[in-house]
């Protein structure tokens, strides 16, 4: 993970996780269900996923931790199978995944090469087999190309959707050409996991700059990428004719781009597509999918987790690809898409019901969650019921679901393994040093006042209200006369591997920042 993470680049993660190839694969499967009401298809889903957002940044703020979902699923519903079989589903769903992105690299690939079955197949059994050699020897992609990469995807989506809105017919758009209810919100979840990739955000908690940036950098991120995905799709089947999408399905995004850039905008979405799903595959292999299987394995991260190989379980690298290549060679697109959106519904069902569950130590509004949880079953029981007309479609997801709870149960029977408490022993370590605070607190007092020679230093917030249990930092309430950003960004610095959150507040505001604290405690050297 990088450290320092700030705004921008906890945005870039949370953005190129969702438009990480999703978008590619699935929009001619979203028209292809939901006809024109394809944008408002897109847009509940979208408000699903910024819903379940809020329930990610409450609890990354207090459970910062690399584990991120699995981390949360284990403080909410403890260490059993239950929570266990929930981090196998997550593995698979990432699996899932992967499936997808091959299956759109094989897609666009092969319409650009060749429209021949064999030639997509060929694809997508190459760009899992390299990039599953990639990680095996650990040769990453770098931060600033991953930020780069986040930028041309988003220029080219935006770019598609701006140019095309000049051509878009109202009238492709009415309400009267919408299907029912069911198939609009069947359509939107079907595609929901095109959302899937919000939560990555939540897995920086231990590494970012001010925690206070993660709710903003997860709303900021879904809110764009629901924007994007709505133009996009408005574009789409505001321009071509709905048996146009269906036949181009698997490409219909490159087919959207004709209409307004011709054949240069169908080979600039298609190169894009191309960039953009091995990308994915690459950053889901060497990332979340590692992650979920090392706490498969052995119940928790590994102490050298930074370092971002497959070192330590090749054998995990080698089955994910395999299974990935099985299913992206086998199942058709709506299948996969099934599996993964139930997948990731189902797991964000359970984290709103953890964030719920949690509430209690969070600083948080119980009903935002609720209603997530309320959303996410109710969209799950309409993709199921919409889809359980095909049975295949059904089945990848009900397999998926028993596996992983067949899996863990074995698994823990036979090596006797079971998830740790804390999933990323800094997240225990953090926690241990925030409860033992009354021992370490007088050298950050001494250290500020050395610093800065008359700061008048308070105990504030969770701790100051004897609510540890709450506390995700220390709070310091540093009043000064006057006190430079450099001076500032130096206590910061020398605080840097302590719990503790220094508030610089003018002298003047002082009696103002104590009565809004309610609860503080003068600390004196």
């Amino acid at each position: 993970m990088r450290k320092d993470i700030g705004f921008k680049e906890a945005f870039s993660i949370g953005v190129g996780g969702m438009i990480g190839g999703g978008i590619f694969a699935v929009l001619g499967l979203s028209v292809q269900l939901s006809k024109s009401s394809a944008p408002i298809a897109f847009l509940l889903a979208g408000l699903i996923a910024l819903i379940t957002s809020y329930s990610y940044a409450k609890l990354s703020i207090r459970f910062p931790s690399e584990g991120g979902t699995v981390e949360f699923l284990v403080k909410a519903f403890g260490n059993g199978i239950f929570s266990g079989g929930l981090n196998i589903l997550l593995l698979l769903g990432y699996i899932v995944m992967v499936s997808l992105y091959a299956y759109a690299f094989g897609s666009y690939g092969a319409n650009l090469l060749s429209d021949y079955v064999v030639v997509r197949h060929i694809l997508i059994t190459a760009v899992i087999s390299l990039f599953t050699f990639i990680n095996a020897y650990g040769a990453l992609v770098s931060g600033k190309t991953e930020d780069l990469l986040v930028a041309f995807k988003l220029t080219i989506l935006i770019v598609v959707a701006g140019v095309g809105l000049t051509l878009v017919n109202p009238e492709r758009l009415q309400p009267s050409t919408w299907v029912d209810p069911v198939s609009i919100v069947a359509g939107g979840m079907i595609i929901f996991l095109a959302y899937e990739g919000f939560e990555l955000i939540a897995n920086t908690g231990n590494d970012v700059k001010d925690p206070k940036i993660l709710p903003k950098a997860l709303y900021s991120a879904v809110i764009v990428v629901i924007a994007v995905y709505v133009l996009v799709a408005v574009v789409t089947v505001g321009t071509l004719p709905y048996e146009t999408i269906v036949e181009s399905r698997d490409y219909a995004l490159a087919k959207a781009a004709e209409p307004s850039m011709g054949e240069a905008g169908f080979l600039l979405v298609t190169l894009a597509a191309l960039a953009s799903t091995g990308s994915a595959i690459n950053a889901t292999l060497y990332g979340t999918a590692r992650i979920s299987y090392m706490v498969a394995k052995y119940g928790e991260l590994p102490q050298i987790v930074e370092r971002r190989v497959w070192k330590q379980a090749h054998e995990g690298l080698l089955v994910i690809s395999i299974i990935s290549l099985i299913l992206a060679n086998t199942a058709n697109l709506e299948s996969i898409s099934v599996a993964g959106s139930g997948s990731f519904l189902i797991i964000f069902f359970f984290v709103n019901v953890a964030a719920l569950k949690l509430r209690h130590k969070l600083k948080i509004n119980p009903a935002i969650p609720a209603a997530g949880a309320i959303l996410t079953f109710a969209a799950l029981s309409i993709l199921v019921y919409r889809m359980a007309a095909e049975a295949t479609n059904l089945a990848i997801l009900v397999g998926l679901v028993l596996a992983s709870f067949l899996i863990e149960a074995l698994y823990r029977t036979t090596t006797g393994r079971k998830i740790s408490v804390y999933v990323d022993s800094r997240l225990k370590k953090r926690e241990e040093t925030i409860r033992n605070w009354e021992g370490w607190i007088a050298g950050v007092v001494d250290g500020v006042s050395g610093l800065i020679k008359d700061a008048e230093i308070y105990l504030a917030g969770s701790v100051a209200r004897g609510e540890v249990d709450k506390a995700h930092d220390v709070d310091l309430l540093v009043f000064v006369d006057d006190v430079s950003d450099d001076m500032q960004h130096e206590c910061q610095k020398a605080m840097r591997n302590l719990p503790v959150d220094l508030h610089f507040i003018s002298r003047e505001d002082k009696e103002s920042a104590l009565k809004k604290a309610k609860h503080y405690k003068r600390l004196e050297i």
